[in-house]
């Protein structure tokens, strides 16, 4: 029985990942430091803010001390939230997803490598914010994905107050990336693919694979928790 969706939100509501690619680039730029946007889509996109100026300092492209990438994060959010500001927009379909949610009574939750203030800015003026029992983002998380952390926090803070508690196998997550659902798998959850990032072969171990949020039924979400 379906009891909860968890759904990212790069790449899955909100169409957004370009714009944090850009705001990456420009905060890079400061080090001559440029990703490209293949690079990007192949390699960081799945990764958190904190973990992708990781990332660039391991492969020995962005040459500075850890202790600053708490900065860099600050300016790239700013950057992010001017661009999201007056470029941001959500996906086909969202809109009417989510309220077939809701008129069958299933709680949703956000589950995100993103900033919560980056989450919210794009949810509060797409009107969508009402909809999400939770959000669970970068700052509340020690480990990103695909590490399952913050889908097991996902499913504590759904469960908070709740008599009848929503177990694991009985929601389903919605990713755009191999490695948000690496982490759903992880969390003993089900999923379900959408191919705004990547294409189909990239996300072969979703149990479906959608080309949208449009293309899924409140049919799709019950069989996969039977």
């Amino acid at each position: 029985m379906l009891q909860a969706v968890i759904l990212d939100f790069d790449g899955v509501i909100t169409d957004s990942e370009i714009l944090h690619l850009r705001a990456f680039n420009k905060v890079l730029a400061q080090f001559n430091v440029e990703i490209d946007k293949r690079d990007y889509y192949t390699t960081y996109l799945g990764y958190s803010d904190s973990d992708c100026f990781g990332r660039l300092i391991e492969d020995g492209l962005l040459d500075i001390d850890r202790q600053q990438i708490p900065e860099l994060i600050k300016q790239k959010n700013r950057v992010f939230e001017e661009l999201a500001g007056a470029e941001g927009r959500t996906i086909e379909g969202v809109h009417e997803f989510l309220n077939m949610l809701a008129q069958n009574n299933v709680p949703m939750a956000i589950c995100s490598g993103a900033l919560l203030s980056e989450i919210e800015l794009l949810l509060e003026e797409a009107n969508l914010r009402q909809f999400f029992a939770t959000i669970v983002s970068a700052e509340h998380v020690k480990k990103g994905k695909p590490h399952p952390e913050g889908f097991l926090l996902t499913l504590e803070k759904l469960n908070e107050h709740r008599d009848n508690q929503i177990e694991a196998n009985h929601c389903v997550v919605i990713e755009d990336s191999l490695w948000g659902l690496q982490a759903a798998r992880a969390a003993g959850m089900h999923s379900i693919a959408v191919t705004n990032s990547y294409d189909a072969g990239q996300l072969h171990i979703a149990e479906k694979i959608v080309a949208g949020l449009g293309d899924l039924s409140m049919e799709d979400l019950q069989k996969l928790c039977v």
